[in-house]
């Protein structure tokens, strides 16, 4: 039987490999192993792609927001504004750090944050917006940075699954105060561990982020701040390093593998993703919708189809977060949207007649 993986990892990586294997070999000879030269440039590398002045590397995506947070001055009891559908990374961030997450729903089409709604839950707490470029794409950035100035409230851009994308030709990361990305190594730009960043304009974000991910110092062993346990090492400094170079690559046939679908699917029942006028999808996930979707996972995969569901459960309903005193009906959208998505396989070196099977097999499926 035919084996289609939801994401390929090891196609990914034959390309790169002596790029990949040299890196590695140069790092551990030096033994310089984290916030070293990879590192520096690294930074230095993102923030010019992302059209920031600053990029600071941090441990992982999760961190990348976190620090973001504090580093934007978001204390204990303050509310951040977010959208329910997410990976639970993002309302850890804000929960670690003592905030509230305050939940909007999100649009039927995009799956992102809806900002009509985000004005609706502006309260004096009110204290950063989070909105999620889910799936590739970016959300709805004008009102969003509309209703925060006219409030004066820092939108910090959930960017993990967004590397490259564009809002109005803007890379996302440079919209908000600050933008997070996560280097997992499934992202559209990942490593080969954990590993994040933070871009911005801001300079005292980005000395604060410096900080933070560090214990809190910048000479060993005087610390300004209570920090932590946050670095990126530099060998995933170095993988980053190498594929950035391939991303707009990369992120092509992404685009070109989603134009495909869209043509192969067109005539079946399910709803295919939507790109809104103003974005420019880069697909981290190819995401349909199905009124059968449970059913017709357990096919896909009966067939060798390797499917994923981002996400099953939205974050107001995770049991984590019962104090917060959500309840199913809260959000409607999401909730709809959470019962009938489905992943399908998704990666550049995804080949034409693996998406013929596919479509093939969705259509036997609804025949």
């Amino acid at each position: 039987m035919r084996e289609i993986p939801l994401v390929d990892l090891k196609a990914g990586f034959e390309p790169i490999k002596d790029e990949v294997m040299s890196a590695i070999d140069e790092i551990l000879s030096g033994m310089d192993l984290y916030i070293g030269p990879n590192c520096h440039a690294l930074e230095k590398e993102f923030a010019l792609y992302c059209g920031t002045k600053y990029a600071v590397g941090v441990g992982s995506g999760t961190e990348a927001i976190q620090f973001a947070l504090l580093a934007a001055g978001i204390k204990e009891g303050d509310e951040v504004i977010t959208a329910p559908h997410t990976f639970f990374a993002t309302i850890e961030a804000i929960v670690c750090i003592g905030a509230k997450p305050v939940f909007v729903d999100i649009e039927n089409d995009t799956f992102n944050i809806s900002p009509d709604g985000i004005r609706k839950k502006i309260t004096k707490k009110s204290k950063a917006i989070i909105p999620v470029h889910m799936y590739g794409q970016t959300a709805d950035m004008n009102p969003i940075m509309e209703a925060s100035r006219q409030y004066g409230i820092d939108v910090i851009e959930d960017a993990c699954q967004a590397h490259g994308a564009l809002y109005n030709g803007v890379k996302c990361g440079s919209i908000g105060r600050a933008g997070c990305f996560s280097f997992y190594f499934t992202k559209n730009l990942g490593a080969y561990g954990e590993g994040g960043i933070v871009t911005t304009s801001d300079e005292k974000i980005a000395e604060l982020l410096i900080l933070y991910r560090n214990h809190g110092h910048k000479s060993k062993y005087e610390h300004s701040v209570v920090g932590y346990n946050g670095r990126l090492d530099e060998i995933q400094a170095a993988v980053i390093r190498i594929k950035l170079k391939y991303l707009d690559e990369y992120n092509k046939r992404r685009k070109e593998k989603a134009l495909l679908y869209n043509s192969l699917l067109k005539d079946v029942p399910l709803k295919l993703p939507v790109e809104g006028k103003k974005m420019s999808h880069v697909y981290h996930l190819y995401v349909v919708r199905s009124k059968e979707r449970d059913k017709l996972q357990e096919f896909l995969n009966k067939k060798g189809i390797g499917t994923g569901i981002h996400y099953k459960n939205p974050a107001h309903l995770q049991k984590a977060l019962a104090g917060l005193g959500y309840k199913r009906g809260d959000f409607p959208v999401v909730e709809k949207v959470c019962d009938e998505i489905l992943s399908l396989p998704m990666y550049p070196e995804l080949k034409e007649e693996s998406q013929v099977y596919i479509a093939e097999k969705i259509k036997e499926f609804y025949a």
